[in-house]
């Protein structure tokens, strides 16, 4: 009989700031959005017949999206390993591309890029930030400047050549509460009351 296949987890590699985001939105969920809306469905569910009563019903259907949205950003954040890009380096870890890195590429066709490789969770393509499993970032990996590379995507093959790669601060958009979240109190006036 064979042993049980374990399957290693994943680690969910983040910086700094994308840790600190994942836990401010966890803190707002908790704090303020789910007790606004467990508010909203006890003041609903006084309101007589529930199987009619739409604020009562998107209630709870909003009531279980927020408790599995804090339980994926509990796990989330159970198992991130944060790397912080801004840390000193020495060797290769200093000069090729690893998690953290800043890198400026060249493609095939002259056009420079710029990138930063950062977690799952922190991925914001208007600030050119990648996840370190993309197929840019696996293709750019281990790689120093003046190296070539080649990106295998889905429409087709491109050569790169790195030309720097550095290691800074990697600036993450913070949490922001949602517009009409239901603790804001002048976006519900049920809430008011």
């Amino acid at each position: 009989m064979s042993a049980p296949i374990t399957k290693e987890p994943v680690k969910n590699y983040m910086t700094p700031g994308g840790l600190q985001r994942l836990r401010d939105e966890l803190r707002f969920l908790v704090t303020r959005e789910r007790p606004a809306v467990t508010h909203v469905v006890a003041w609903a569910a006084g309101n007589g017949d529930r199987s009619e009563n739409a604020d009562y019903q998107y209630g709870k259907r909003r009531l279980r999206q927020i408790d599995g949205r804090i339980r994926f950003l509990t796990k989330r954040i159970d198992a991130a390993h944060v790397v912080d890009p801004d840390s000193p380096r020495s060797g290769r870890a200093a000069t090729q591309v690893f998690f953290g890195a800043t890198v400026r590429y060249v493609n095939g066709a002259g056009v420079e890029q710029v990138v930063s490789i950062v977690g799952a969770d922190e991925v914001d393509l208007d600030r050119r930030h990648i996840s370190w499993r993309s197929p840019l970032a696996r293709a750019l990996m281990k790689s120093g400047p003046g190296d070539r590379v080649v990106l295998h995507a889905p429409a087709g093959s491109e050569d790169l050549r790195i030309l720097e790669v550095r290691y800074q601060r990697i600036a993450v958009q913070p949490f922001i509460e949602p517009p009409g979240a239901e603790s804001d109190p002048s976006a519900n006036p049920r809430t008011r009351q």
